[in-house]
């Protein structure tokens, strides 16, 4: 079903600040992001409007129900020093040390990444973007660093509907794709290319000096987060690479080779073994494999929207 169709739908948007920093103090707010329903716990002052900005579209979980997963985020401080800290717990429990109270949004994002990368292994999960158009998906499979996340913004803001900028998320029974929009973090020159691309995007906060360098994230789209229930399967596999000055180039590569490089780019390969195998032998099978090499936002998008439009069916 469509949620955004569903009349009794409540989003995140319809409480009042008061109500929205009540609830994420209290016993947590219940959020539904993509397949997943994740109670979040925030007691980080900053954080709240924030909160609140970014997360206002989604839609927002009332009453008691098994949620996918409890995260918290809490202000601490540094024993002997008083420098403010955060510390993120998932269940309870802190996967990795504190980090600055002003890092505490990219402290939550990378924190609720992490707690699926770890635990859906009810799905295969693919280290990709993923956008979709007129019903068909284009996958970005690509190792940090090589433009994917800047390259999903850009469609994402062109035309295309975000699933998600890290999560390809494949059912193993079936070849679809399930959508898991959520905000897309940029690092360092991105920012700048993002906000000289796409004026209307929505910005979080700028994050300085974190292990990544500068971050700053992008709200996805409403239409995106609307939308999230709708599956879609792949038909183009784009291996994306941003390469400073490099000229423009889409070449197409065997089915080996994409499998290959697709079969890297996974989360839990390795550990579902047999059944993702299938999956992304599927996925290859179905689908056109590409190359990308680029260095200029504006000139990919647009040859991957004419390439697109070329293809067809």
């Amino acid at each position: 079903m469509n949620i955004a169709s569903h009349q009794s739908i409540r989003w995140i948007r319809d409480l009042s600040q008061d109500e929205f920093t009540s609830r994420l103090n209290g016993e947590g707010l219940g959020v539904r992001i993509g397949p997943f329903d994740a109670n979040i716990r925030a007691k980080v002052d900053d954080l709240y409007e924030t909160l609140f900005d970014m997360y206002g579209d989604y839609p927002l979980l009332e009453g008691e129900r098994v949620f996918s997963f409890h995260v918290a985020i809490e202000q601490r401080r540094q024993f002997g020093v008083g420098k403010r800290l955060v510390r993120f717990t998932v269940d309870g429990r802190a996967p990795h040390e504190d980090m600055p109270a002003a890092q505490a949004l990219a402290a939550l994002e990378w924190g609720i990444n992490l707690v699926i990368a770890f635990r859906a292994h009810c799905f295969v999960m693919l280290h990709s973007a993923v956008v979709e158009r007129a019903g068909k998906v284009m996958l970005l499979p690509a190792w940090p660093g090589h433009g994917k996340t800047t390259l999903c913004a850009g469609l994402a803001h062109r035309g295309w509907r975000l699933f998600s900028d890290e999560f390809g998320l494949i059912r193993p029974e079936t070849n679809e794709l399930l959508p898991i929009p959520r905000l897309m973090p940029l690092k360092n020159e991105s920012i700048r290319v993002i906000r000289n691309f796409s004026p209307d995007a929505q910005f979080g906060p700028t994050i300085l000096n974190t292990r990544k360098g500068t971050i700053a994230h992008v709200k996805p789209p409403a239409a995106s987060v609307k939308n999230a229930s709708q599956t879609a399967t792949a038909r183009w596999i784009v291996f994306p690479r941003w390469i400073d000055n490099a000229p423009l180039s889409i070449q197409e590569i065997s089915k080996a080779e994409g499998y290959m490089l697709l079969a890297s780019n996974s989360f839990n390969y390795e550990l579902l073994g047999e059944r993702a195998f299938h999956v992304v032998r599927r996925l290859v099978t179905h689908a056109d494999c590409f190359r990308l090499v680029y260095s200029d936002l504006d000139e990919a998008v647009t040859a991957l929207n004419g390439f697109v439009n070329e293809q067809g069916d």
